[in-house]
């Protein structure tokens, strides 16, 4: 029996309903990524360098009629808002704005010559269209096949435009020679009636402006290579600095070979281009976005149904809201056959049609898991509400989420279509904030033999032997401590028996199985001890507070050593007390069991999990002088001591004046120095 959450399915569709009655949820035939193992549809967010990033198989180009959310109406907002997330990781803001590529330039028509036809380019450097000596169209432009109809170039640019068809779009976009097949038309440039060759050229894609572009290779590399290679005019139209000797150029410059702009620098110029257009009427200034509209549907059993009926009659008719959820039956084969599993169960796809009552057929496809995942956050607030989705008041007070963890693989998925489905529930009045979530933290992945660890991939490292060997806090503990929890971090087996050692000294400390430990008033020596306790207190309280979970354990490690050297010399019974009190409050977040139990085996009162979090005493942690680490791309070259006030630039300017340090960056490019006064400098050289 499979296994359906009706609750979440009626109100998935719900949102569909409410996005569909706006205009913002809309079916219609596209070319789309396929998957040939999954034997279904993908987002371009889940095709990683041309493959499924699930499976791996190579992905392929198909029509279909697919189901679309219209999230390019708020791609502006998407990217506005952006700048309001302060506590989110500049990459994931990064990897968003260049996801949703917002670019300004202009759009102008150009008339194909001899014939009735036309067609709209897009540019971001209208500036430099004096100097286009071709055009381009992508294959799937749909002017193609009337331009080659009983032309000498049909034959070959239909095979072209198979080969092209069948290639993902990173390969049509990667690095290399590019390809093209002369059409045997010509465009009219209106800014000097000269006519241009029209090719297709793989390169140019059809989902990105309007699916053509002007070709100015002395302005554009890409158009450089593919005009020398099929032996195209190359004019430019802004002069380089002089002693240039390149090819293309790119750089800022007077406008030359161009008319009516020469002269003008490229900002000028540009904004003179796009006025000539917009008085001719062939143009204007347009906003372009890389970002498309979100494509949820999926040719797989599990996932939401879509709630709509098509009709003889009345074409698409949503599902009565009453009529909701929309429940799939049970079925024996779930096996990828091209389309749904839901489309071979008559009795769920013949149904009556919700306006006329005549016959009609059920939708089949299933929605994108990321629908779900889109809101799930809000529904946590008012979880048992069988009314609607969630109330009002409810939400406004647990919303936006405080800190919200999740992996970086999400920037351009689930994170964006987060923020879109809030945004689009604030517009339709539910909730009050636009933003789901006010501070972001994301983790690295597990990487073993070069992959990173995943379900689909069949390498995840089973944890049961390393439970029954080591105890599950030692591969906790590893897991905290492989790296910075930002960074992606390789599994070592290694690793865990280094956890497991520091955990069983730590066991021999509080059980009194190594060490002296002696009934008489503490001595200065004692007092450095419980100074180093609070000064760890200070550094791992800090740690916590900022996921640096890594050095929160090598600053329990560090005062490990030093607990244990005193106890060598022998430690007063009530500085070993307290010390070791507060490593099991410290270490208890990290290394749970093990704390616990040594905390009910020394006596400590009361359960260590309702413990509160100590405070370090600041008097104790004051260092008058301390030694700061002086590193080399990461390795340590030296060590000084240090006044525990000193700044970033007298910090620097002891590093690079040691002679040690100076050994290993004589002769080498100084190209960055990290500043941590006062426990550390890294001087990186190239």
């Amino acid at each position: 029996m499979a296994v359906h959450r009706p609750d979440y399915y009626r109100w998935d569709q719900w949102i569909f309903l409410e996005l569909y009655d706006r205009g913002l949820a809309y079916k219609r035939n596209s070319a789309v990524n396929w998957c040939p193992q999954d034997q279904t549809v993908l987002a371009n967010e889940q095709v990683v360098d041309g493959a499924c990033e699930r499976c791996g198989a190579v992905v392929e180009k198909r029509d279909l009629d697919q189901w679309f959310f219209k999230i390019t109406d708020y791609a502006q907002r998407l990217l506005d808002d952006l700048d309001g997330l302060d506590s989110w990781p500049d990459r994931v803001r990064t990897m968003q704005r260049n996801w949703i590529g917002r670019s300004e330039g202009c759009t102008f028509t150009m008339q194909v010559a001899g014939t009735g036809h036309s067609f709209d380019v897009y540019t971001t450097r209208p500036d430099t269209v004096f100097g286009m000596t071709f055009a381009v169209l992508a294959p799937e432009h749909p002017l193609v096949p009337e331009l080659i109809a009983g032309s000498p170039a049909e034959d070959e640019t239909r095979r072209y435009m198979a080969a092209a068809a069948s290639a993902s779009e990173v390969e049509r976009q990667a690095e290399g020679e590019k390809s093209g097949v002369f059409t045997g038309s010509y465009a009219v440039n209106p800014v000097n009636g000269r006519e241009v060759p029209i090719w297709i050229a793989d390169y140019v894609l059809m989902g990105y402006g309007t699916g053509a572009i002007m070709a100015v290779p002395g302005q554009d590399q890409r158009d450089w290579d593919f005009a020398t290679r099929y032996a195209i005019d190359i004019i430019r139209t802004v002069e380089p600095p002089d002693g240039f000797d390149g090819e293309a150029y790119t750089g800022p410059g007077p406008a030359i070979n161009s008319g009516f702009l020469d002269g003008m620098e490229v900002d000028e110029a540009k904004a003179a281009a796009i006025a000539w257009f917009e008085e001719q009427g062939v143009g204007s200034g347009a906003v372009n976005f890389r970002l498309r509209d979100w494509l949820i549907s999926r040719q797989r059993y599990w996932g939401c149904p879509i709630p709509m009926v098509t009709c003889p009659v009345d074409g698409l008719v949503p599902v009565p809201r009453e009529d909701l959820p929309v429940i799939h039956p049970d079925v024996e084969d779930y096996a990828p056959a091209g389309r749904s599993p839901l489309a071979a169960v008559e009795s769920f796809v013949n149904v009556e049609c919700p306006r006329c009552g005549g016959p009609a057929t059920r939708e089949t496809d299933t929605m994108d898991t990321f629908v779900d995942s889109s809101w799930y956050f809000l529904r946590y607030c008012d979880p048992h509400n069988d009314e609607e989705i969630f109330e009002r008041e409810k939400v406004d007070y647990w919303m936006p989420v405080d800190q919200y963890i999740g992996g970086v693989e999400h920037a351009v998925l689930h994170l964006l279509y987060a923020r879109f489905i809030t945004k689009f529930l604030h517009d339709i009045g539910l909730v009050s904030t636009e933003e789901p979530f006010s501070a972001l933290f994301t983790q690295g992945m597990l990487v073993k033999d070069g992959a990173k660890m995943s379900k689909s991939k069949g390498n995840v490292v089973p944890p049961d032997p390393y439970y029954e060997r080591y105890g599950a806090d030692a591969i906790r503990l590893f897991e905290l401590f492989m790296g910075p929890p930002t960074d992606d971090a390789i599994w070592s087996d290694n690793g865990v028996e280094g956890t497991s050692r520091f955990l069983d000294r730590v066991w021999r400390m509080a059980t009194r199985a190594v060490g002296t430990i002696v009934d008489r008033l503490p001595t200065d020596a004692d007092g450095e001890v419980l100074a180093e306790a609070h000064r760890a207190l200070e550094h791992v309280t800090a740690d916590i507070d900022r996921f640096s979970f890594n050095t929160a354990v090598a600053h329990l490690m560090t005062f490990a050593n030093t607990l244990q050297a005193a106890l060598r010399d022998g430690l007063a019974e009530e500085t070993f007390t307290t010390s070791i009190r507060m490593m099991l409050l410290m270490l208890s977040p990290m290394a749970p069991h093990m704390s616990h139990e040594l905390w009910e085996t020394l006596g400590f009162g009361s359960m260590l999990a309702v413990e509160p979090w100590p405070t370090f005493d600041r008097e104790l942690v004051s260092h008058d002088v301390v030694t700061m680490v002086l590193q080399v791309n990461g390795k340590v070259r030296d060590r000084v001591e240090v006044d525990a006030d000193i700044d970033d630039a007298a910090a620097e300017s002891l590093a690079l004046a040691s002679e040690k340090v100076r050994s290993w960056i004589d002769g080498k490019t100084v190209r960055k120095v990290i500043s941590r006064p006062p426990n550390i400098v890294n001087i990186v050289v190239g």
